[in-house]
């Protein structure tokens, strides 16, 4: 890695905060409305406060990555995703949320698990930091999970990585975490070979 790649990075900024306040309280997240002090000015900037999530591209041994296919009801489609969740408990750090999101998902055990990529999802609209996991050495959990509403009726597939891939770029599956993930997963595992 050359020194003027390893000087790419984010970084931290605080501005001072005039006023924050809560602009709606939601059943999962809230929405913030604050005022910050920036440059010679003052900004407002609305944003939804989010917990943080993790998703996992879980890998068989035969290189095919599982994908679930459910219902969001944001853009009316049931789009193709990593089994992914919130870090919604207290406490609970994102390796053991990644482990306790793919069994409840896909009713799966991993025995290897490393980190993958983190990601802010959308840096101008809210505050959600994803961490991304890979999982190898899958097995069926021991017990089925109960799934409600949307989960109900989560589709299962597993697919080739390459063919993952190429449904990113050729613009058929367009969720950000999938693209994210497919495409880390692919680099990491070229790098190994």
């Amino acid at each position: 890695m050359s020194e003027s790649t390893e000087l790419l990075r984010d970084e931290p900024f605080e501005p001072e905060v005039v006023q924050s306040d809560l602009a709606f309280h939601g059943a999962v997240w809230d929405v913030r409305d604050d005022r910050v002090r920036y440059g010679d000015g003052e900004i407002r900037r609305q944003y939804v406060a989010h917990t943080g999530a993790v998703a996992i591209l879980a890998l068989d041994d035969e290189g095919r990555v599982l994908l679930i296919q459910q219902y969001r009801h944001p853009i009316r489609h049931r789009d193709w995703e990593l089994p992914a969740g919130l870090l919604d408990m207290e406490g609970e750090e994102p390796l053991a949320a990644a482990q306790r999101e793919l069994a409840e998902e896909a009713d799966l055990v991993a025995e290897h698990w490393e980190p993958l990529v983190s990601s802010w999802t959308t840096p101008g609209g809210n505050d959600e930091m994803i961490h991304i996991f890979l999982a190898t050495g899958i097995t069926s959990a021991e017990t089925a999970h109960a799934r409600e509403d949307e989960e109900a009726d989560i589709r299962i597939e597993w697919v080739p990585l390459a063919d993952a891939v190429d449904a990113v770029l050729a613009g058929r599956m367009r969720n950000g975490i999938l693209s994210i993930g497919v495409l880390a997963a692919t680099l990491r595992l070229r790098d190994r070979s």
